[in-house]
Order: structure tokens, then C-alpha cells, then sequence
């Protein structure tokens, strides 16, 4: 499995280099929307994974053909298909990152940051995303579905501790889901947030591809707006951002088919229309893809009249 893929579009962050420092579907969630699929293996203790070396040379060798391809990347993002923080080694492999002088972001569910040791991980961070889909027991048990030994007091008071002492850009993540989180939720959420001593972004976003579980659909566009004036009144405007477009084909092509395209849709699943924009940046056709299909690499499918590829992990 390739460590590092991309570079990718990224709505928050330009082009971003993503690093998969996490094995598939390995997680202290499995949340209902997830792009990757349900989790397969529940977590919550840390644990080595991959050599922080080697992680950090496979990074620097994609910088490298990224900037010999012309290509820029904006950001090193560890956001891979399970919870990077679940990683042991993640504030080594940060401090090692630096030396390549790009900005690193990190996307956390934050579900593990009122352990001190997660939280001086972070920190080492130039960019940090929080997922807070909801502030109450059971909507949080229903959307996410967290590990059996989680407490959503200690997961907020711990986003809350980590904010006041961060000092890079830090932003939260709201899933929104129609039907489920809201109205009231809503409400609460903006309250929390408004009561961190520090906030520089406030997502709200809908599931875009298909997710975990097939009942899950994006929040209608009468909720999206009604949340964004909710956040917008406890948090001023210029501080919420509504994430619900199609970020684009911009996907990098480094010279290596199908490692790049598979290392890519392990993490993001992409529409057709991305895959046919890659293939013609790599000089290939479909048949490619058919071939992945028949060797069970690639799995295709649909969610809101789209089509979609994403890897094979089962």
C-alpha cells in the first residue's frame, strides 16, 4: 500500500498531500456517512503502524516528482482512510515532515485529544480539523458511533483545552445529515463552538460520496441554510464556511497509474469524470479500469446520480 497520495484538491487547503499513516478502515469511529466504508477494526490505544522514516522519505520522494511535474502542494495532510491519531508515532513523524518546509494539517475526528499525549502530537500542527457532528449523547452515538469506551464530555472538554493552547489555524467539521442533526442540534453545536476561547473556521458539510450506510443523505439545502444562519449569528459569518460543492478534477498524476489512482481512491473515493480527467493526464483509456474491476482492485458505485470509484478493501 502506497503511504502518500496525491496531490489532491482540497476545498480547505488548496493542494494537499495526503498521508495514509493509518492501516484501511482502522478507526475509534464508524461514522454513518463515512466515505471509506464502515470501520472494520474499532480502536481506541495507540499503536505503531509504519516506520516514521520511511514515512517521511516517501513523502519527500512525491514532493519531489510533484515539483519536477510542476505541480504545487499547498499542504502535507495526514488524513487517511482510518483516525491518524490513533498512530503513536504521529508527533514524530510531524517533527520529521518539517524539515520539507510545506505547512502540515492533520484531520482528526478528536475523539482520543483529552489524552495528553495526543494533544502534544497535535500541537506540533500547523493546521488542525475537529470533527464535532454533534453535542449530544445520542445523536453522537447514532452519526458517529464511537468506540464503547468514549465519553463525549472528555471529547469536548479536550477539543476545548486544545484550542485555547494551539497556536496554528484550527478548524471544526460539521457532517450534516437530513433528518438527524438539525434544528435543535444545530443550536447546540454553534453554542459550543462559540465558547471555544478560539476558532478560526467552522465547516459545515454534506455527504458527497457514497457512504457507510446506505440510508444516509445530505442535509437539504432549506438546513444547510438555516445551520449556516445558526452558526453565522454565534460565530460571525466570516468564520463559517459551508463545504457542499464537488471540490473538482484537479488530482495529480506522478507518473505511476496505478499506484497513484489507487492510493488515491483508498482514501477519497473519485466521481467518473475525475477518473477519465486522471487517465487522459496519464496518456491511458479505460481499460484500465476495467481491468482493476475484473481483478477486484476498483469497486464502482452510485450515490445522488453519480458515479463513483473507490478501492476494493474487503
Amino acid at each position: 500500500m502506497s503511504i502518500v497520495f496525491g496531490p489532491i484538491p482540497s476545498r480547505r487547503l488548496g493542494k494537499s498531500l495526503g498521508i495514509n499513516n493509518i492501516p484501511p478502515k482502522t478507526c475509534s469511529y464508524s461514522c454513518v456517512y463515512c466515505q471509506v466504508g464502515l470501520t472494520t477494526n474499532m480502536a481506541t490505544e495507540r499503536r505503531t503502524f509504519y516506520n516514521p522514516e520511511n514515512i517521511f522519505k516517501e513523502v519527500k520522494r512525491k514532493v519531489d516528482e510533484a515539483i519536477s511535474r510542476k505541480q504545487s502542494v499547498d499542504y502535507l495532510s495526514f488524513v487517511p482512510d482510518g483516525e491518524p491519531i490513533l498512530d503513536l508515532n504521529l508527533g514524530k513523524e510531524i517533527s520529521l515532515l518539517k524539515q520539507i518546509e510545506i505547512p502540515i494539517a492533520v484531520f482528526t475526528n478528536a475523539s482520543l485529544i483529552w489524552r495528553d499525549d495526543v494533544k502534544e502530537d497535535l500541537l506540533k500542527g500547523d493546521f488542525v480539523s475537529l470533527k464535532v457532528d454533534a453535542v449530544s449523547e445520542d445523536l453522537w452515538r447514532r452519526i458517529n458511533k464511537p468506540y464503547k469506551n468514549l465519553k463525549l464530555d472528555c471529547v469536548l472538554e479536550g477539543i476545548a483545552d486544545f484550542v485555547e493552547e494551539f497556536k496554528g489555524k484550527v478548524a471544526s467539521e460539521t457532517m450534516l445529515i437530513d433528518g438527524i442533526n438539525s434544528g435543535d442540534e444545530c443550536e447546540r453545536i454553534a453554542e459550543f463552538l462559540k465558547n471555544l476561547k478560539r476558532l478560526d473556521k467552522a465547516y459545515l458539510t454534506v455527504p458527497t460520496r457514497p457512504p457507510a450506510e446506505k440510508w444516509v443523505k445530505p442535509a437539504s439545502e432549506e438546513s444547510i441554510n438555516a445551520a449556516f444562519q445558526v452558526f453565522s449569528e454565534g460565530l460571525g459569518s466570516k468564520r463559517v464556511e459551508c463545504l457542499i460543492g464537488y471540490e473538482g478534477n484537479a488530482f495529480a498524476f506522478l507518473g505511476k497509474l496505478e499506484e497513484d489512482l489507487l492510493s488515491i481512491i483508498a482514501v477519497q473515493p473519485m466521481r467518473e469524470e475525475a477518473v477519465r480527467e486522471f487517465l487522459k493526464k496519464a496518456n491511458a483509456d479505460w481499460k484500465i479500469i476495467e481491468k482493476l474491476l475484473q481483478e477486484g482492485k476498483l469497486r464502482e458505485l452510485e450515490y445522488e446520480g453519480n458515479k463513483y470509484y473507490m478501492k476494493n478493501n474487503s
